[in-house]
C-alpha cells in the first residue's frame, strides 16, 4: 500500500472483562442480567442505568463497572424512580460511560462507547458526548472513545487494563475507522476524509460545453478600458492575432468563443509578453480565459509535457482561488482548453481523500489549481516541487490578499524552491481591487506590472437589473416567498449572512413546496456538489448559500439574485449579484435593505446603483442622505479602487495596511478550502 494511501482495515479483538478476580458478578453485589431496579450500579440489561455493569466487591481492587448501554434516558428507570446515571452509555443527556467500567486504584474508567447522539450534551468534563475524543486527564478514559486519551497513562473502559480504548489506532474506536489527520504536532485534527470525487467528463461533447452568450454580448466592445504601466503591449482584436497554436486553437473554437471581451483583448498580449498584470473586470467577462490561454499556449509552444514517473511533480503554473468549487471551475476550464495536448492540469482542494489527490497529482502535473491551505500542504508533504514554476495566478485577488488568507499566501511565496518575484511572472484577476488591497499585491508583483481596468471597475454589470426593497428583518421570509412564486422554476440564488441561516431558509422554502437546496462551509464536500449538480440541472431551482459562494462561482441560466440578508461591504454585493447577467445574458437582483442593520451601505449602493444605470428608489437616497457618519464611505471619493493607486503619487510611499475584515466571510474561509 502506497505511504499516503490512508484506507485502513479495523481488526477485531476482544476485551478483558474485567481484573483483580471480577467477573459478570463480582464481589457479592447485584447480581447481573437483573432487571430490578433495587441498585441501579449493580443492575444490569435494564433501560434505566446499566448492564454488563459489575460492580467489584470491594473499590480498593475490583472492577466497578458503571454500567452500559443506558437506553436514551436522563436518569430516570423504567419504575419512574431516580437513578444514579453516573457510568451509563447510549444516554443521550448525561450518562459517561457504557461498556466501560470504573476501575478501583486510578484505573477507573467512565468511559466506553459513549454515543449520545447529542451535540449538545456535556459530560463534566466538558467534552460532548456521542462518539466525542476527550483527554484523559489523570485517570484511563477508553471504551469505544474517539481520538483516544490525552493524559494519564493509557486509555480508560474495561477495567483496569484500558480495553477497547480509544486511542488513534485502536480497535472498534472511531478514529479506528476514520482519518486522524494532524497538524505536524501530533496534534488530532479531525476526522478522516474517504470521499473521492467523480472523474470529470470524458466525453468530448461534455467537456466542451459551453454558455450560449446572450443578447448584450456585442455591448462589451463599447466598454471603457483603461491599461495604466509603462510599455503596454498592443491589444487584439481576434483570436487568430493571440497567435494560439493549432490545438488550443481548435479547443477554443469548440468552446464556443467567437471574440474575444474587453480582459482577454487585453490581458492576452499582456501576459503573452512575459508582464506581470493586475487586472479588474467586471464579473462574467471572462477572466478566466484571459489567464488560461496565454499560459497555455506559451507551455505548449515550449513542448512541456506531463510526466507520471517523477516522485516529486514540479508544475509550471500555479492558479490559487478561495474555494472549492471555484478553483475547479477553473480547472475544469483549463481541462478543456488543454484537452488533446500533452499539458496536464490537475485540481487540489481540501474535502476530498488526501490519497486520492496526491495519486492525481503524481501522475503528471504541469498546471496545479488549489485552495490556499490544501497547496500549502500538498507541498509541505514534498511532492510538488516549485524550481520550475514560472506563473502565479490569484483569482478573486481581493479575497486572496484579505486578513483571511494573506498569512497562507505569503507562506505560499515564501516556500521553498519558489522563484522570486523577479524570475516569475504573477497574474492577480478580481472584480475589486480596493486601494488596501493594491498595495498588498505590491508586494507580490514585479514593480513595472500593469494594472488593467475593464468598464467600471468594481461596478454591477448593467445587464444585471437590480431592485432594493425596504422590509424589516421578520418580514424577510413572506417577502421572499412571495418572490420565489413570481419566478416559478428559474434558477434563483438567496444569498445570507449566516451558514445557520442558509439552512433554516432552505427548510423553510422546502415546507412551503418551493424545491430549495443550499450550499456553505459546513457541508460536507459531497454534499456541496449534490446541491450545486441539483441546482444546476434544475432539480432545485433555488439555492441558498452564504457570501463565500458568491466568488466566481459561473452556473449557466442563473436568472435571479436575492439578498435576503445584505452584505457588510459593497464588494461583496456587487460579486453577489455578479452570479446572474454573465456572458452578456441578462438577470435581475432583489435586494432586502433593512434600514436597522443595513444604513452604512445605503451611500455605497447609491453610488453603484446610478453607475449602473438603475433606479435609486427615494427612500434609499434620503437614508444615503442621512448617513453622514456611516463608516466604509468617503464621500468625496470612489467607493472602488477604480484607477491605478500608483497614479495618486503616494503608492510606493504608503506602507501596507491590512484590509478590512468581513468577519461573517472569514469564519466561513477554512471550511471553504
Amino acid at each position: 500500500m502506497d505511504e499516503w494511501d490512508e484506507v485502513q482495515t479495523p481488526v477485531v479483538s476482544i476485551p478483558s472483562f474485567g481484573n483483580s478476580g471480577s467477573s459478570w458478578n463480582s464481589g457479592g453485589q447485584q447480581s447481573s442480567f437483573k432487571s430490578s431496579i433495587n441498585d441501579n450500579e449493580g443492575s444490569s440489561w435494564k433501560s434505566g442505568s446499566g448492564d454488563f455493569g459489575l460492580r467489584g466487591g470491594k473499590r480498593g481492587r475490583g472492577s466497578r463497572g458503571g454500567g452500559g448501554f443506558k437506553s436514551f434516558n436522563s436518569g430516570i428507570g423504567e419504575n419512574g424512580n431516580s437513578e444514579d446515571n453516573e457510568g451509563g452509555s447510549w444516554n443521550s443527556v448525561g450518562g459517561n460511560g457504557g461498556f466501560g467500567g470504573r476501575g478501583g486504584r486510578g484505573s477507573r474508567g467512565r468511559g466506553g462507547y459513549r454515543t449520545s447522539f447529542n451535540s449538545e450534551t456535556e459530560n463534566e468534563n466538558g467534552s460532548d458526548d456521542g462518539f466525542k475524543s476527550g483527554f484523559g486527564g489523570s485517570g484511563r478514559r477508553g471504551g469505544f472513545r474517539r481520538g483516544g486519551g490525552g493524559g494519564g497513562e493509557g486509555a480508560r473502559g474495561f477495567g483496569r487494563g484500558g480495553g477497547y480504548r480509544g486511542g488513534n489506532e485502536e480497535v472498534f474506536s472511531r478514529g479506528s475507522m476514520m482519518e486522524q489527520e494532524g497538524n505536524g504536532d501530533g496534534v488530532t485534527a479531525g476526522p478522516k476524509v474517504v470521499y473521492v470525487p467523480p472523474p470529470p467528463p470524458e466525453e468530448e461533447s461534455s467537456v466542451f460545453a459551453h454558455y450560449e452568450t446572450g443578447i448584450n454580448f456585442d455591448k462589451y466592445d463599447d466598454i471603457l478600458v483603461d491599461v495604466s504601466g509603462s510599455n503596454s503591449p498592443k491589444a487584439i482584436m481576434t483570436f487568430e492575432e493571440a497567435g494560439l497554436c493549432e490545438s488550443l486553437s481548435r479547443n477554443v473554437t469548440k468552446s464556443g468563443y467567437v471574440k474575444p471581451t474587453p480582459v482577454q483583448k487585453h490581458g492576452i498580449p499582456i501576459i503573452s509578453a512575459g508582464r506581470d498584470l493586475m487586472a479588474c473586470a467586471q464579473t462574467g467577462s471572462g477572466k478566466t480565459a484571459a489567464f488560461l490561454l496565454p499560459i497555455l499556449q506559451q507551455l505548449m509552444s515550449d513542448g512541456v509535457a506531463a510526466s507520471k514517473f517523477s516522485e516529486v511533480q514540479e508544475p509550471e503554473a500555479i492558479i490559487v482561488a478561495p474555494t472549492r468549487e471555484l478553483i475547479n471551475q477553473i480547472y475544469l476550464e483549463a481541462r478543456k482548453f488543454a484537452y488533446g495536448t500533452c499539458v496536464r492540469p490537475v485540481v487540489v482542494y481540501g474535502g476530498i481523500n488526501t490519497g486520492y489527490t496526491i495519486r492525481e497529482v503524481l501522475k503528471g502535473c504541469n498546471v496545479l489549481c488549489g485552495t490556499p491551505g490544501r497547496l500549502l500542504d500538498i507541498i509541505g508533504r514534498g511532492k510538488v516541487g516549485l524550481s520550475k514554476l514560472r506563473y502565479l495566478v490569484l483569482d478573486e485577488a481581493d479575497r486572496m490578499l484579505d486578513m483571511g488568507f494573506e498569512p497562507d499566501m505569503r507562506k505560499l511565496v515564501s516556500s521553498p524552491g519558489m522563484p522570486a518575484k523577479e524570475e516569475r511572472q504573477t497574474l492577480m484577476f478580481s472584480a475589486t481591487y480596493p486601494e488596501d488591497i493594491q498595495r498588498l499585491a505590491a508586494d507580490f508583483l514585479k514593480t513595472d506590472y500593469l494594472f488593467l481596468a475593464v468598464g467600471v471597475v468594481g461596478g454591477a454589470c448593467s445587464d444585471v437589473e437590480q431592485h432594493i426593497i425596504q422590509v424589516d428583518q421578520y418580514s424577510k421570509r413572506e417577502q421572499l416567498l412571495e418572490l420565489l412564486k413570481t419566478t416559478g422554476t428559474e434558477r434563483t440564488m438567496v444569498f445570507v449572512e449566516t451558514k445557520r441561516s442558509a439552512d433554516f431558509i432552505a427548510t423553510f422554502l422546502c415546507q412551503e413546496k418551493v424545491p430549495t437546496t443550499s450550499i456553505h462551509g459546513d457541508r460536507e464536500q459531497r454534499e456541496r456538489e449534490k446541491a450545486l449538480g441539483d441546482f444546476r440541472s434544475g432539480q432545485c431551482p433555488v439555492l441558498v448559500a452564504t457570501s463565500v459562494a458568491a466568488r466566481g462561482l459561473d452556473i449557466e441560466h442563473v436568472q435571479h439574485v436575492v439578498n435576503f440578508d445584505m452584505p457588510s461591504s459593497i464588494d461583496e454585493y456587487v460579486h453577489r449579484i455578479g452570479r446572474t447577467g454573465r456572458c452578456g445574458n441578462t438577470g435581475r437582483a432583489v435586494s432586502f435593505f433593512n434600514p436597522e442593520s443595513d444604513t452604512p451601505l445605503a451611500r455605497s449602493l447609491v453610488k453603484v446603483l446610478a453607475g449602473a444605470q438603475q433606479e435609486v428608489p427615494s427612500w434609499l437616497e434620503e437614508i444615503a442622505f442621512s448617513a453622514h457618519g456611516t463608516t466604509g464611505f468617503n464621500p468625496y471619493g470612489k467607493v472602488f479602487a477604480s484607477t491605478d493607486t500608483r497614479k495618486g503619487g503616494s503608492f510606493q510611499k504608503e506602507p501596507p495596511q491590512p484590509a478590512v475584515q468581513n468577519t461573517s466571510a472569514a469564519a466561513d474561509d477554512e471550511e471553504w478550502e
